[in-house]
């Protein structure tokens, strides 16, 4: 099937200029545009930085229509342009073709490109899209006749056109400049047109070069040139002609398929029709829908609102009658301006019976003024602070008002993933384990008891992880989750608290150089983990071994020091682990500290004294130069002192899946942390006189590792291993 020329219309519009292409030009994206437009566009943010700003001027340029997003992406070229400006960069001069900068706004599929040095001079012509196009003009004004070029007046319309000589000709101009057995007779003729192109495609980076190879990594013909010694010389090429077989074929062949398919196109096409209009339909159904639940919400509010306007407007009336017969009862007050004379009148009888006759009521009406004038206090109050509608748990309502559904999984924090340590990690998933929404926006605040009202912090996650940095030391805070699919959501997940730890995270590694005992301890390659193991030496010592409570204990400290402030540092020991002691030591007693140890291969080694081992336990604590706690067989030992329960089943803790360190300097203190949930289980003072470092020690089967700082990989890494 033949498709019709005037089919193909749209496919031959310049996306800059919305005309036919002129002269196209293949973008490295693929994409063809006019070579006009590319150098109006370029040339349209290089005259904005004569003027000194952002903003490109298309005035001048009426041929180019570029949209409001390419002319924001130009903008942007020209900051990044500016910013390499100011650095030193010279762009070229006002006449090249090649502006300063080599970004271009591809309008076709709106991304920066990246024209290289060259710029527009690197960029192949697309004579095969500019041949379609020269057709497409031809079959639309196939009315109107090219005339020779060579006719004297009046000219002869033309019958032939020499792409060599590139001019057209009437078959006796023809005949006359292109002689029988000449060269010009060899020449390459087609019918009557305006568009000539070269015969041959030379390559822009080497002029003088034809292209005869095909960039299978670039897409895009290069010249033997490139090749050898240019910037596609380890790229894998292949000949042109093998290129145009396989590209012509596979053309062919997408074609071919296409046609095949025109009925299923046109089965597809009546069902998007029919879905157009159910999305239609639909949409005016959700709408009403929509509109009817705020009509509802419209009601409740007006009825509130009149019910509450109501209530003022009948305590208003009440206060202003009792406001009003309080001012009528002062009002009859100065009337007993008449009374006061009447009675200076009565106290003018000089007759006793007839002045208490009259005086004793009299009296009782002077008395109930004076009292009403000793005593004075508003009926009424004139304040409406008992009517002031609270509405900012309705507001935090109405602003989380949104499209439920209930298709969508409510997701759910997964505390056994989540971490809290130097940041936090937050970390969700769906029950079903599918990913139904689009977005997830994770929610957190700190817990506050003096604050009245939560403020929640909002960030936007694609995907089912979040790094949150930046929280305070020693606080708690609630995180939720929610999913949204397009504009529906789900509702929240459970809140889930995390405490953060009580200072700031501390990072070390384990020193492999003061004191380690290389045939004892063994670290890992990042000195992030080490592990004790007995080797061969201890084998042969344990020859002399008879009684005894311990064969060794080995230390080693971390590589950094805390001079002072209050620092956290966590790790985790291996559940077989069957005796760590942890804690800190001063510089000035590291030494003692590696001299201390007892070892059976040492030849100065004395056996136990078969005494009672609990008795040896404590002295060896007693007399050691650091501050240790003791962990081992999945157990916490709290050490004993007068503070300390006497019972010593009621020393011993379960031992934490994570443990923690939190010295403070500056109050000469050492805690002993459950670095999951942030408690602290033993704490006593320290001299922190000197250097503090974090001390371990190691006896039998043990392992102790740091705790990883949480970064934004954080997680990608350990889904990775």
């Amino acid at each position: 099937m033949k498709v019709a020329i005037k089919g193909i219309e749209r496919e031959l519009i310049c996306p800059a200029c919305k005309e036919l292409f002129t002269h196209p030009l293949i973008l490295p994206c693929q994409h063809n545009i006019c070579h006009k437009c590319v150098k109006e566009i370029l040339f349209a943010f290089e005259d904005s930085f004569a003027d000194g700003g952002s903003e490109s001027s298309n005035q001048s340029s009426p041929r180019i229509r570029i949209s409001a997003s390419s002319m924001d992406r130009i903008d942007r070229i020209n900051r990044s342009a500016s910013q390499r400006r100011s650095f030193g960069c010279r762009g070229r001069k006002r006449n090249s073709l090649t502006p300063r900068s080599t970004l271009f706004p591809c309008p076709s599929c709106q991304r920066d490109i990246d024209l290289g040095e060259r710029g527009i001079n690197g960029l192949f012509r697309n004579f095969t899209l500019e041949t379609i196009v020269e057709r497409y003009r031809q079959a639309a004004r196939a009315a109107i006749a090219i005339m020779c070029d060579f006719c004297k007046p009046p000219p002869q319309e033309s019958t032939k056109s020499c792409m060599d000589c590139s001019a057209s000709y009437c078959n006796e101009c023809f005949k006359i400049h292109h002689p029988w057995g000449t060269v010009k007779a060899q020449h390459e003729y087609v019918g009557p047109t305006t568009n000539f192109r070269p015969k041959i495609l030379m390559c822009p980076e080497h002029e003088m070069e034809r292209v005869n190879m095909y960039c299978e990594i670039c897409r895009r013909p290069v010249c033997h040139l490139c090749k050898l010694g240019g910037g596609h010389a380890n790229h894998r090429v292949t000949t042109m002609s093998t290129a145009y077989k396989t590209l012509k074929e596979k053309l062919s062949k997408d074609i071919e398929y296409l046609i095949s398919k025109e009925s299923q196109v046109k089965a597809h096409i009546t069902q998007l029709d029919l879905l157009l209009k159910e999305t239609e339909c639909n949409s005016e159904r959700a709408k009403q829908e929509a509109s009817q639940s705020f009509e509802k919400l419209y009601h409740v509010l007006e009825e509130k609102k009149s019910a509450a306007l109501r209530a003022i407007e009948t305590s208003k009336n009440i206060r202003l009658e009792k406001l009003q017969t309080q001012v009528e009862e002062y009002q009859g007050l100065l009337e007993n301006n008449g009374l006061v004379g009447y009675a200076q009148e009565v106290l003018k009888e000089t007759d006793p019976s007839c002045f208490v006759q009259t005086a004793k009521q009299l009296h009782v009406r002077i008395q109930k003024a004076t009292e009403s004038l000793k005593s004075f206090r508003p009926a009424a109050e004139t304040t409406f602070e008992d009517f002031v509608v609270d509405t900012a748990k309705q507001e935090d309502i109405l602003s989380d008002l949104s499209f439920h559904s209930n298709g969508l999984e409510i997701p759910e924090i997964n505390e056994e993933q989540c971490r809290m340590y130097n940041k936090a990690l937050i970390s969700w998933e769906c029950p079903e384990k599918t990913d139904s929404a689009d977005i997830y926006v994770l929610e957190y605040h700190k817990l506050n008891k003096e604050e009245e009202s939560v403020t929640w912090q909002k960030t936007e996650v694609c995907g089912k992880s979040k790094v949150i940095s930046d929280l305070d030391d020693d606080s708690s805070y609630a995180f939720r989750v929610r999913g949204y699919k397009g504009s529906i959501c789900s509702p929240w997940s459970r809140e889930v608290i995390m405490r953060t730890p009580p200072a700031p995270v501390f990072s070390f590694l384990f020193d492999d150089k003061c004191g380690y005992n290389n045939e004892h301890l063994q670290l890992n390659p990042r000195r992030t983990s080490v592990e004790s193991r007995a080797g061969f030496p201890l084998l042969l010592g344990s020859e002399r071994l008879q009684v005894g409570c311990y064969t060794t204990l080995d230390y080693i400290i971390g590589d950094t020091g805390i001079a002072k402030g209050k620092h956290f540092w966590a790790f985790s020991v291996e559940a077989y682990s069957y005796l760590v002691k942890v804690g800190v030591v001063p510089s000035n007693k590291i030494q003692k500290l590696f001299h201390n140890t007892h070892d059976v291969t040492s030849p100065r080694y004395e056996q136990d004294s078969g005494h009672d081992s609990g008795s040896e336990d404590a002295f060896f604590d007693s007399s050691q130069p650091c501050t240790l706690v003791t962990l081992g067989m999945k157990k916490f030992f709290i050490p004993a002192t007068p503070a300390a329960p006497k019972d010593p089943a009621s020393r011993i803790l379960p031992l934490p899946s994570c443990l923690g360190v939190c010295l403070d300097c500056d109050r000469g203190r050492v805690g002993f942390y459950d670095a999951g949930r942030m408690k602290c289980l033993y704490e006593c003072e320290v001299d922190c006189s000197g250097l503090m470092y974090p001390a371990f020690a190691l006896m039998g089967g043990a392992a102790v590792h740091l705790e990883e700082a949480v970064t934004a990989k954080y997680r990608e890494y350990h889904d990775d291993i």
